[in-house]
């Protein structure tokens, strides 16, 4: 009897053990809403959890278009959907824990792959003489996000990846652009 006892008491207490150790690993949170907006837009997204160090950021918006030039003319601001998936690895968690950072709101340094797709459905204050053509953007990406208080937070990324411009018929391009710059710093509210 005091055999089962104490072999009782040693896995009871191995197991207390396992679950502090597994306890200490930081993990990204089940899910975080939040609107940001930065120089070039406004956006609304939502990252899901699908692992410890992963998140799948999904994300619609209204990115900044500037037409000008020889082309164009006159410089202009112009506003079009876009539509992002984003799985990003935040691989800092558990470093950023020990030195007892935060880390709530996926608060850490990242790294993804950006892909967005700006569909041809409308434009906001797009000049007559400009004509929107949809494109898909495919960009790894390093960043970094970091709370402001409870809701608030800003991030900031960069990356340089591969664009491709879906051409309408009648249309010529001077430049067929294939690389695209996510280079982008945003303020936001967390839900």
């Amino acid at each position: 009897m005091k055999k089962h006892v104490v072999l009782g008491l040693i896995l009871a207490l191995t197991l207390t053990v396992s679950s502090q150790t597994d306890a200490t690993k930081q993990s990204v949170e089940k899910s975080v809403f939040g609107i940001q907006t930065g120089f070039l837009g406004i956006w609304i997204h939502n990252e899901s959890r699908l692992s410890n160090t992963i998140a799948l950021r999904s994300e619609i918006g209204l990115d900044t278009g500037i037409s000008g030039g020889d082309v164009y003319g006159d410089v202009s601001v112009f506003y079009g959907p876009v539509i992002t998936l984003e799985p990003r690895w935040y691989y800092n968690l558990n470093k950023r824990k020990t030195k007892s950072k935060r880390t709530d709101g996926n608060s850490g340094n990242f790294i993804s792959i950006k892909t967005s797709y700006h569909p041809d459905w409308f434009t906001i204050n797009k000049p007559n003489n400009v004509i929107f053509l949809s494109d898909i953007s495919i960009v790894p990406t390093w960043g970094i996000r970091r709370n402001i208080g409870k809701h608030f937070n800003y991030e900031t990324g960069i990356g340089v990846g591969y664009a491709h411009v879906f051409k309408k018929d009648n249309v010529v391009l001077h430049d067929d652009p294939d690389v695209a710059v996510n280079l982008h710093l945003r303020i936001g509210y967390r839900f």
